[in-house]
Protein backbone atom coordinates (compact mmCIF):
# COMPACT_ATOMS: atom_id res chain seq x y z
CA UNK A 1 0.00 0.00 0.00
CA UNK A 2 1.27 3.46 -0.89
CA UNK A 3 1.20 5.36 2.38
CA UNK A 4 0.80 9.05 3.01
CA UNK A 5 0.69 11.21 6.11
CA UNK A 6 -0.92 14.52 6.96
CA UNK A 7 0.35 16.60 9.88
CA UNK A 8 -2.06 19.30 11.03
CA UNK A 9 -0.56 22.36 12.67
CA UNK A 10 -2.85 25.24 11.73
CA UNK A 11 -5.16 25.24 14.73
CA UNK A 12 -5.28 28.14 17.16
CA UNK A 13 -3.32 27.26 20.31
CA UNK A 14 -5.51 29.28 22.65
CA UNK A 15 -4.88 27.23 25.78
CA UNK A 16 -1.12 27.19 25.18
CA UNK A 17 -0.99 30.90 24.40
CA UNK A 18 1.62 30.23 21.70
CA UNK A 19 2.04 28.36 18.43
CA UNK A 20 2.60 24.69 19.28
CA UNK A 21 4.42 23.97 16.01
CA UNK A 22 7.35 26.15 17.12
CA UNK A 23 7.65 24.93 20.71
CA UNK A 24 11.12 23.51 21.43
CA UNK A 25 11.40 19.82 22.22
CA UNK A 26 15.03 18.94 22.74
CA UNK A 27 17.06 20.34 19.81
CA UNK A 28 13.92 20.37 17.57
CA UNK A 29 10.60 22.11 17.43
CA UNK A 30 7.49 20.01 17.95
CA UNK A 31 6.72 20.08 14.24
CA UNK A 32 10.25 19.10 13.22
CA UNK A 33 10.16 16.19 15.65
CA UNK A 34 6.77 14.89 14.48
CA UNK A 35 7.86 15.14 10.84
CA UNK A 36 11.01 13.15 11.67
CA UNK A 37 9.09 10.44 13.54
CA UNK A 38 6.41 10.10 10.86
CA UNK A 39 9.17 9.85 8.22
CA UNK A 40 10.27 6.58 9.83
CA UNK A 41 6.98 4.99 8.73
CA UNK A 42 6.00 7.04 5.66
CA UNK A 43 8.08 8.18 2.67
CA UNK A 44 8.75 11.92 3.25
CA UNK A 45 7.70 12.60 -0.36
CA UNK A 46 4.19 11.56 0.74
CA UNK A 47 4.03 13.70 3.89
CA UNK A 48 1.97 16.89 3.84
CA UNK A 49 2.02 19.57 6.54
CA UNK A 50 -1.18 21.63 6.67
CA UNK A 51 -0.71 25.06 8.27
CA UNK A 52 -2.64 28.29 8.60
CA UNK A 53 -2.10 31.08 6.09
CA UNK A 54 0.83 33.18 7.28
CA UNK A 55 1.71 30.77 10.10
CA UNK A 56 5.44 30.75 10.83
CA UNK A 57 6.99 27.30 10.57
CA UNK A 58 10.44 25.80 11.08
CA UNK A 59 12.35 24.74 8.00
CA UNK A 60 10.94 21.46 6.70
CA UNK A 61 12.73 18.74 4.71
CA UNK A 62 12.59 19.46 0.97
CA UNK A 63 10.62 16.28 0.30
CA UNK A 64 7.76 17.29 2.62
CA UNK A 65 4.88 19.23 1.05
CA UNK A 66 3.26 22.26 2.67
CA UNK A 67 -0.39 23.23 2.20
CA UNK A 68 -1.86 26.42 3.62
CA UNK A 69 -5.47 26.46 4.84
CA UNK A 70 -7.59 28.43 2.36
CA UNK A 71 -9.18 30.09 5.36
CA UNK A 72 -7.26 29.90 8.62
CA UNK A 73 -8.72 27.83 11.45
CA UNK A 74 -11.53 26.19 9.44
CA UNK A 75 -11.11 23.08 11.55
CA UNK A 76 -9.43 19.68 11.30
CA UNK A 77 -11.84 18.27 8.70
CA UNK A 78 -10.92 21.02 6.23
CA UNK A 79 -7.23 20.51 6.97
CA UNK A 80 -7.48 16.75 6.41
CA UNK A 81 -9.29 17.27 3.11
CA UNK A 82 -6.68 19.82 1.98
CA UNK A 83 -3.89 17.38 2.73
CA UNK A 84 -5.69 14.53 0.97
CA UNK A 85 -6.22 16.61 -2.15
CA UNK A 86 -2.47 17.22 -2.26
CA UNK A 87 -1.83 13.46 -2.12
CA UNK A 88 -4.67 12.38 -4.42
CA UNK A 89 -3.50 9.78 -6.95
CA UNK A 90 -0.25 9.16 -5.07
CA UNK A 91 -1.34 7.26 -1.97
CA UNK A 92 -4.06 4.77 -1.03
CA UNK A 93 -4.38 5.87 2.60
CA UNK A 94 -3.03 8.51 4.95
CA UNK A 95 -2.05 8.68 8.59
CA UNK A 96 -3.32 11.88 10.23
CA UNK A 97 -1.82 13.47 13.31
CA UNK A 98 -1.30 16.84 14.92
CA UNK A 99 2.08 18.53 15.36
CA UNK A 100 1.69 18.16 19.14
CA UNK A 101 2.31 14.40 19.53
CA UNK A 102 6.07 14.36 20.17
CA UNK A 103 6.18 10.85 21.65
CA UNK A 104 4.67 9.21 18.58
CA UNK A 105 5.99 5.70 17.89
CA UNK A 106 6.42 4.84 14.19
CA UNK A 107 5.43 1.24 14.98
CA UNK A 108 1.95 2.53 15.88
CA UNK A 109 1.65 4.04 12.39
CA UNK A 110 2.70 0.69 10.88
CA UNK A 111 0.05 -1.12 12.93
CA UNK A 112 -2.70 1.29 11.89
CA UNK A 113 -1.94 0.86 8.19
CA UNK A 114 -1.83 -2.92 8.62
CA UNK A 115 -5.34 -2.89 10.13
CA UNK A 116 -7.03 -0.78 7.43
CA UNK A 117 -8.15 -3.55 5.07
CA UNK A 118 -11.46 -2.60 3.43
CA UNK A 119 -12.39 -0.06 6.11
CA UNK A 120 -12.60 3.67 5.44
CA UNK A 121 -10.73 4.52 8.63
CA UNK A 122 -8.81 2.79 11.41
CA UNK A 123 -9.08 4.73 14.64
CA UNK A 124 -7.82 3.96 18.16
CA UNK A 125 -10.31 4.27 21.00
CA UNK A 126 -10.52 3.89 24.75
CA UNK A 127 -13.59 3.68 26.96
CA UNK A 128 -14.22 7.43 26.81
CA UNK A 129 -13.22 8.60 23.34
CA UNK A 130 -11.69 7.80 20.00
CA UNK A 131 -8.62 9.44 18.47
CA UNK A 132 -9.26 10.78 14.95
CA UNK A 133 -5.89 12.56 14.96
CA UNK A 134 -4.04 9.29 15.49
CA UNK A 135 -5.84 7.44 12.70
CA UNK A 136 -5.39 6.09 9.18
CA UNK A 137 -7.91 7.17 6.53
CA UNK A 138 -8.53 5.59 3.14
CA UNK A 139 -8.27 8.14 0.35
CA UNK A 140 -11.73 6.94 -0.68
CA UNK A 141 -13.27 9.07 2.10
CA UNK A 142 -12.18 12.36 0.52
CA UNK A 143 -15.53 12.76 -1.26
CA UNK A 144 -17.43 12.29 2.03
CA UNK A 145 -15.12 14.74 3.78
CA UNK A 146 -15.77 17.35 1.10
CA UNK A 147 -19.53 16.70 1.24
CA UNK A 148 -19.51 17.33 4.99
CA UNK A 149 -17.52 20.53 4.53
CA UNK A 150 -20.12 21.85 2.08
CA UNK A 151 -22.87 21.19 4.64
CA UNK A 152 -20.96 22.91 7.45
CA UNK A 153 -19.08 19.98 8.96
CA UNK A 154 -15.79 20.80 10.66
CA UNK A 155 -14.88 17.86 12.89
CA UNK A 156 -13.12 14.58 12.24
CA UNK A 157 -15.44 12.93 14.77
CA UNK A 158 -18.36 13.64 12.46
CA UNK A 159 -16.49 12.11 9.52
CA UNK A 160 -15.55 8.95 11.42
CA UNK A 161 -19.16 8.43 12.49
CA UNK A 162 -20.39 8.48 8.87
CA UNK A 163 -17.96 5.99 7.31
CA UNK A 164 -16.97 2.36 7.93
CA UNK A 165 -14.63 2.66 10.88
CA UNK A 166 -12.45 -0.04 12.40
CA UNK A 167 -12.13 1.04 16.03
CA UNK A 168 -9.24 -0.58 17.86
CA UNK A 169 -8.93 -0.50 21.66
CA UNK A 170 -5.95 1.54 22.79
CA UNK A 171 -4.60 -1.43 24.73
CA UNK A 172 -4.00 -3.26 21.44
CA UNK A 173 -1.15 -0.84 20.74
CA UNK A 174 0.87 -1.73 23.86
CA UNK A 175 3.29 -3.94 21.92
CA UNK A 176 4.12 -1.05 19.58
CA UNK A 177 4.05 1.61 22.29
CA UNK A 178 4.21 0.27 25.87
CA UNK A 179 3.47 3.72 27.38
CA UNK A 180 0.73 4.53 24.83
CA UNK A 181 2.47 7.90 24.63
CA UNK A 182 1.70 8.17 20.91
CA UNK A 183 -1.83 9.18 21.84
CA UNK A 184 -0.90 11.99 24.23
CA UNK A 185 -0.95 15.50 22.82
CA UNK A 186 -0.17 18.95 24.17
CA UNK A 187 -2.98 21.35 25.00
CA UNK A 188 -1.61 23.26 27.99
CA UNK A 189 1.71 24.34 29.46
CA UNK A 190 1.33 21.56 32.03
CA UNK A 191 0.94 18.99 29.24
CA UNK A 192 4.05 20.37 27.55
CA UNK A 193 6.17 20.16 30.68
CA UNK A 194 4.92 16.64 31.43
CA UNK A 195 5.86 15.38 27.96
CA UNK A 196 9.26 17.05 28.10
CA UNK A 197 9.92 15.01 31.23
CA UNK A 198 9.09 11.80 29.31
CA UNK A 199 11.12 12.72 26.25
CA UNK A 200 12.98 9.96 24.42
CA UNK A 201 15.36 10.36 21.44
Amino acid sequence: MNRGAIILCGGQSERMGTDKALLPFGDETLLERVVRLVSKAVDPHHIVVVAATGQQLPELPREVSLVRDQQSFEGPLAALAAGMRKLEGRTAAVFATGCDTPLLEPAVIDQLFAELGEFAVVVPQDTERFYPLSAVYSMAILAEAQRQLVTGGRSLHGLVKEVSAHRIPLECFRAADPRLASFVNINTQTDYEALLAKKTP
